[in-house]
Parts: structure tokens; C-alpha cells; sequence
């Protein structure tokens, strides 16, 4: 039994960071969070636009760069260029302050993705998971491929390892193709963003639901698995991203980039950054090389 769509939201598009354009799915007022994620964006952009210097601290971030690159760097000197296909798992645990900015000549377009960490993990050390496209495994199978960027589909396993146990797959449903079901955790909760094209979701029959490019469809857990099939006369492919994670059940307090569990962690936070402490004793004075180069 499938799980059935509860809610299609539309693609709005709003001005983010400096200059950047998001459409944001999860982290807006209708959906304001998906326990455990916070927020997801479709991004796009072109330098001199972008995200520049700014702080996190209690989770994670996990950019996939769909066109175009996006350059990173960060205060303990770590930095690199992300590209088509390529995957960040970022986790800010105690404290990061990085740059997220175009690079070269093509405007870049992407997913950023937000996880939250359990109370356990908000204070661990910062880390990377940095996966080139051709280490993110892909199958195919009936006229739908799928890129497993967490978690398992198709029997291929992703490599990153979740500290929040997570499934995040990209997912091209092609004309024609034989229908797909991807089984999720029943006490999981799962959404679908829609990148391309249109496909059917759901439950088959009078309870399926069209989805569209830059639509978001929230999954209620009424099945263990989500089916998807190409809507009938379809010409072109539809590519999606699903998303599902195991909820934390913790009390979530949150101030722009810094997501703790209660006020006043948020406050210590808020006070750490400003001071340079407790995981942000790089912070004072620091400026990206990628955004002074910019400037210049």
C-alpha cells in the first residue's frame, strides 16, 4: 500500500542570501518544518550573487549542485568546488562560519537541504562528507533511474553516512515507464520536490496525485512505500527528489542558522558566535578568500 499525497504546495520564488533566487519547499509557513528537516531550497544564481559569509550550528546542510558549480570555503580552511551531480553533507555540529557562492561563467542551480541533529550530536565537531557525481551510485530499472544520494533503492546504498538516518533520492520517472515503488519506514516522515516534468504520486486510481516542476507533495504515512507513475501521454521525463528521515520527536528552537532545543541553548549560541567561543573561536575577523576575491 502506498502512502497518499496530504498536501501539494506550489513553487514560490523569493530573493535569498545576497542576489539569489530560492524556491523553497520545506521551511515556509505552510510547511515551516518536516521533523527532522528544516527547510529545503532550490537555489539558482550567477556571480557576484550567492550566500557569503555566515554562521551555523545544530545541524546539517547537504548541497546538491544540479547545473553550473558553487564554490565553498569555510573558517577551519576548508574549501573546494562543488559540481553537476556532486553532493556536500555538511555538518555544523558546534560551529562553522562558510561561504556558498557561484562559480564561473554559468548560473549554477541546486538543492540545500537542512537536517536536524539530535540534542546528542549538536555540539559534535564539525565534519564533511564530500561525494563526486561518480560516487553517488545510480540504477535503473523499468524506465526509472534513480541516484541514491542517502540511503538505499533499487539495492544500491548510498555511502554518506546519516547521523539522523535519512533517504534522499533523485529520481527520473522516463515516458513510458513501468511504475515505481520506493519502500520508506512507516514512522518516517517523506516528501517529494519536483524538479522536471509531471509524474503521478500516491495511491493509484482516484486517490493519485499529479505532481509538477517546483512542486512540493507531502506524504502522510498511511503505507510503507511511495508509488510513482508517469502520467499517461507524458512527453517528457519528470525528475524528482525523495525525501524521508526519521523524526527526532525533540523541541526545536531556531534563530536564522543556529537550530538548538530550547532557548536557552539558542541564546548560547547567539552569545558564542558574537564572542568567539565554544566552536566559533575562528570566527572574529575571519572573511572568505572566495568573497574578498569577488569584491575585488
Amino acid at each position: 500500500m502506498s502512502r497518499r499525497v496530504s498536501q501539494k504546495l506550489p513553487g514560490i520564488e523569493q530573493d535569498e542570501g545576497v542576489g539569489a533566487r530560492v524556491r523553497r519547499s520545506i521551511g515556509r509557513p505552510e510547511v515551516a518544518r518536516l521533523d527532522p528537516f528544516l527547510l529545503l531550497d532550490e537555489f539558482r544564481g550567477s556571480a557576484p550573487a550567492g550566500f557569503p559569509d555566515h554562521p551555523h550550528r545544530g545541524f546539517e546542510t547537504v548541497t546538491y549542485v544540479l547545473e553550473g558549480a558553487v564554490r565553498h570555503e569555510d573558517f577551519l580552511g576548508n574549501q573546494g568546488v562543488i559540481r553537476p551531480g556532486d553532493l556536500q553533507w555538511m555538518t555544523a555540529g558546534r560551529g562553522i562560519v562558510h561561504c556558498e557562492m557561484p562559480h564561473g561563467e554559468v548560473e549554477c542551480r541546486g538543492l540545500q537541504l537542512w537536517v536536524n541533529l539530535p540534542r546528542t550530536d549538536k555540539m559534535c565537531e564539525p565534519a564533511y562528507q564530500d561525494l563526486r557525481s561518480s560516487d553517488i551510485p545510480s540504477r535503473s530499472q523499468g524506465g526509472v533511474t534513480v541516484r541514491v544520494i542517502a540511503g538505499e533503492s533499487l539495492g544500491a546504498k548510498s555511502p554518506v553516512f546519516t547521523r539522523t538516518p535519512t533517504l534522499y533520492l533523485d529520481v527520473t520517472v522516463q515516458p513510458g515507464a513501468k511504475e515505481f515503488t520506493q519502500p520508506v519506514p512507516q514512522d518516517w516522515n517523506a516528501f517529494i520536490f519536483v524538479l522536471s516534468g509531471r509524474a503521478e504520486f500516491g495511491s493509484s486510481g482516484a486517490g493519485a496525485v499529479i505532481g509538477e516542476a517546483h512542486e512540493t507533495l507531502l506524504l502522510d504515512r498511511s503505507g510503507p512505500a511511495v508509488r510513482v507513475a508517469p502520467v499517461t501521454g507524458a512527453a517528457a521525463a519528470c525528475r524528482f527528489v525523495l525525501i524521508a528521515g526519521r523524526p527526532l520527536g525533540e523541541p526545536v528552537e531556531q534563530w536564522g542558522p543556529f537550530v538548538m532545543c530550547s532557548k536557552a541553548e539558542l541564546l548560547q549560541a547567539k552569545e558564542d558566535y558574537r564572542n568567539g567561543r565554544n566552536g566559533f573561536e575562528r570566527a572574529p575577523g575571519w572573511a572568505s578568500f572566495v568573497v574578498r576575491e569577488q569584491a575585488d
